[in-house]
């Protein structure tokens, strides 16, 4: 649609302007720091920080409802900046000219309610925020898109060039940070440092492709992050993993968009979240937050973090009941199939401990969860989510699993909705599948496939066909007439198939 054919009243907040003013916070000493620099940490007590919008005017005279007349009417605009996650521009950074938004299609993923057969299973209704349709397969490009675009700005503001963006990863990150920094040209290139040997090759292969310069090291993700704050400290580069304050803003259109899908109706509302790095559920906990506060929604959706028992320091803070009593502590992680959550000191821990206390007590009562699953739940769970349609990894399964953890420990009921984070695209993790369909798990993983979901390409040899049709070789009219009724006479066979 055209302006001109908006209502007039909405015509004005269509096409998004800079405005705002928006700082960094400190989590700890509540110190403000002015944007125009790169900053990952606070300069004076090392915490980490948050973004802060100090002038919500624009946001505040609005009011909720207009903000849902906008947000829909912007759904049918045909306008870069508001097709991906800046729809809520004024929600996001809206001191980011629009022009200077990188998009690549990121966002808006679908959501798909699991079909009968799956919802009987796990014991509620449900849905999967198919996350894995973004462009790098993974939601990752949420805030991607927020931070380059942010780095965007900056550099033509500031009149910067030669810019090395870097990362961590356990595969996901990287994909995305090369991704974006490679449509972004010359001025800024992308390196990623990567745990050797606990990146699939699917995920590997993608900073490969994006042209970014990938270094492998010994350890896992969390000596990754050790060398690249190291490397940020002492080095002029921009840091893109999530303890970028900008990746979490774009994340935060995770939320924005199952209100949106839900008619902003999410107080029936369970979001299933695998927990890795902890900016995932910050930034879930912070969108709902703004929208609640904003009167866009009228009520505070649950929220459930999920764990692997291989890898799980959030899960093991919160045992503790009384929060004062709670004492953060690292874990030392194992091998799990959710690779990209194999974490065991996340980086966004603060800000999840601050989130999760101002989310309860806005809500005036318990509405963050974290539950922990084993690794033969999260590849079982993940098996039968895709056999009923689904195209979940490792870490939607992981979600399935924690779905039914916490329907079964009372945290949510079965009259609730659940609305699952499926993170990344099967295609990335299809190693595990093949492991699970082949009985490949080492010791270490705690995995022994079900025979009833194993499943394998049968080999059809029948008698009697010879030779058989090769490349470059023909076979005669007469020998190619019984290859096709040999063939045809097995697989009837095999698939049981009645004449007619």
């Amino acid at each position: 649609m055209k302006i001109n054919q908006f209502p007039k009243d909405i015509r004005p907040y269509l096409l998004p302007k800079p405005t705002g003013r928006m700082v960094y916070r400190c989590l700890r000493c509540d110190e403000e720091f002015d944007i125009t620099r790169l900053l990952y940490t606070c300069p004076k007590c090392g915490s980490v920080l948050l973004l802060n919008n100090k002038d919500k005017q624009v946001i505040d005279e609005a009011g909720g409802e207009k903000w849902r007349r906008i947000f829909d009417y912007r759904k049918m605009l045909n306008h870069k900046a508001t097709k991906g996650i800046f729809r809520y521009y004024e929600f996001i950074a809206p001191i980011i000219p629009p022009d200077l938004i990188i998009y690549l299609g990121e966002g808006h993923t679908p959501l798909v309610q699991a079909n009968d057969r799956l919802r009987e299973q796990v014991g509620l209704d449900f849905y999967f925020k198919n996350d894995g349709l973004n462009p790098s397969a993974s939601f990752k490009d949420r805030g991607m898109a927020c931070a380059l675009s942010y780095i965007n700005y900056l550099a033509k503001k500031e009149s910067l060039g030669n810019i090395l963006a870097i990362c961590a990863s356990t595969g996901d990150t990287s994909a995305s940070a090369a991704l974006y920094a490679s449509y972004m040209g010359d001025f800024i290139k992308s390196a990623v440092l990567l745990p050797q040997g606990k990146v699939t090759p699917q995920q590997l292969s993608q900073p490969l492709g994006s042209g970014a310069k990938v270094l492998e090291m010994p350890g896992v993700f969390d000596d990754c992050m050790k060398v690249v704050e190291s490397l940020t400290e002492n080095y002029n580069v921009a840091l893109l993993n999530s303890k970028n304050s900008w990746r979490i803003l774009g994340q935060e259109s995770f939320s924005f968009e199952i209100a949106q899908d839900f008619d902003y109706q999410v107080g029936d509302k369970a979001i299933v979240v695998p927990i890795g790095n902890a900016g995932n559920i910050t930034a879930v906990m912070s969108g709902f937050l703004k929208f609640y506060k904003s009167g866009v929604i009228e009520q505070l959706p649950k929220i459930v973090g999920v764990q692997s028992e291989h890898a799980d320091p959030v899960y093991r803070y919160y045992l503790e009941e009384t929060a004062e009593k709670r004492n953060f502590v690292p874990v030392t992680v194992r091998p799990s199939v959710a690779q990209a959550a194999m974490i065991g000191n996340p980086v966004s821990m603060p800000r999840v401990i601050e989130l999760a206390k101002e989310y309860d007590r806005t809500a005036r009562e318990r509405k963050i969860f974290v539950v922990q699953v084993n690794e033969q739940e999260i590849m079982d769970s993940m098996i039968v989510a895709n056999r009923n349609g689904n195209i979940a990894g490792t870490q939607g399964g992981e979600s399935v699993a924690g779905l039914k953890k916490a329907l079964g420990s009372g945290f949510i009921d079965s009259s609730e909705v659940g609305v699952l984070d499926s993170t990344a695209h099967i295609l990335k993790f299809s190693v595990f599948q093949d492991m699970y369909f082949n009985n490949n798990f080492g010791p270490e993983f705690d995995v022994t496939p079900r025979s009833n979901l194993i499943n394998k390409p049968v080999q059809i040899h029948p008698k009697g066909v010879s030779p058989p049709p090769s490349s470059g070789e023909p076979l005669s009219e007469e020998e190619m007439g019984r290859f096709i009724r040999k063939m045809t006479t097995e697989i009837a066979e095999i698939l049981n198939l009645e004449a007619r």
